[in-house]
């Protein structure tokens, strides 16, 4: 039985393009589309858009989790499950990496009976993560690498679902937007992201599609949803290519870095006016004169649900990307600060 992707009883998380919803597209980490049905298998039809490495679908089927390798370009029937007791099942299929790949969904089946069931409601909590490829589960997998620079991978080993961000967003029970891209930095023309005209957080933060080797970007709407907290962690890739802030934290680019990072915390603030924004970064390893400049912004606004918090071992943990054991520490850390907060900052 096919089931048309508008289907009331499909649930969708993240920020997704879905202005055709019969087709929508998947461009961020953690997004997803999730079903309960009667039946004995399903079998999704998705169109890839590949910009690097390889690219991969996360599907965990009552609660088994595996990936599956999607075509350079163009569709694929992707088998989320297959010989199933026709009985109820269910099914999170998720966007595992950044937008080094986009993916729409075309077509779905399901077998057997083929009736749809009511999922429960989505949780009331909501987070928005602004980050990089830490935020996003870059390399998390590799976790003989603990501690460690990376091995040598094309793609295999990033996974959205280990991110410390979503990690933090289910130990709250809160939906997640996770706004991440491996490399990015604040500002233009520095971090990684898009080489060699490097594309900086402040073009891509309101944005659904912003990868401009991708195709033409496009302005997010902010009313469709409202997160209750806020977690900012960027200022690590934006050493690259200079690290003007380690040599210099009082100079001139240290300054024009600050007065960017602040005017940008100040347009967040506009989109959410309630919301408890948290600044950070994270335990890979960076200059702490990163870290002194967000402290130094976050008091210089003056605004009480703006903060500023420190992993334990924030900047010092490790050479390479954080692998699932560190996300865990750090998403325990995190919700434990969060959950510290007044009730208040959920309502």
């Amino acid at each position: 039985m096919k089931i048309a992707l508008d289907h009331e009883k499909l649930q969708y998380s993240g920020r997704i393009d879905d202005r055709n919803p019969k087709r929508p597209e998947f461009i961020f980490p953690a997004s997803s589309l999730e079903f309960r049905f009667r039946g004995t298998g399903a079998v999704l039809t998705v169109s890839n858009h590949r910009g690097c490495w390889n690219n991969y679908l996360g599907i965990i089927v009552d609660g088994e989790q595996r990936k599956e390798l999607l075509p350079e370009q163009g569709s694929a029937r992707i088998v989320l499950a297959e010989g199933l007791e026709d009985t109820e099942h269910q099914i999170l299929v998720f966007k595992r990496q950044d937008s080094c790949h986009t993916f729409a969904a075309e077509e779905l089946e399901v077998f057997g009976e083929g009736t749809l069931l009511e999922l429960p409601e989505k949780p009331h909590r909501k987070i928005e993560v602004y980050g990089d490829s830490v935020s996003a589960g870059e390399v998390s997998e590799a976790v003989d690498y603990a501690g460690r620079p990376d091995p040598e991978h094309n793609g295999e080993y990033s996974n959205s679902w280990y991110s410390y961000s979503w990690m933090t967003a289910r130990k709250l029970n809160a939906q997640i937007h996770d706004i991440a891209q491996g490399g990015i930095a604040l500002l233009e023309e520095t971090g990684w992201f898009c080489a060699p005209h490097y594309v900086g957080m402040e073009r891509v933060w309101d944005k659904v599609h912003y990868n401009p080797e991708l195709g033409e970007t496009t302005d997010w709407d902010f009313s469709r949803y409202t997160p209750h907290v806020v977690i900012v962690a960027i200022g690590q890739n934006d050493s690259h290519p200079d690290d003007y802030m380690k040599e210099d934290p009082d100079g001139e680019r240290a300054e024009y870095w600050r007065e960017h990072y602040r005017s940008w915390i100040r347009q967040i603030r506009g989109r959410y006016p309630e919301a408890l924004i948290i600044l950070t970064t994270t335990i890979l390893n960076h200059d702490v004169n990163w870290d002194r400049s967000i402290d130094q912004v976050c008091r210089e606004l003056k605004d009480e649900k703006i903060v500023h918090f420190l992993y334990s071992n924030n900047g010092a943990g490790t050479p390479g990307h954080i692998r699932i054991p560190e996300a865990e520490r750090m998403a325990e850390e995190l919700s434990s600060f969060i959950e510290s907060m007044p009730d208040s900052i959920w309502k």
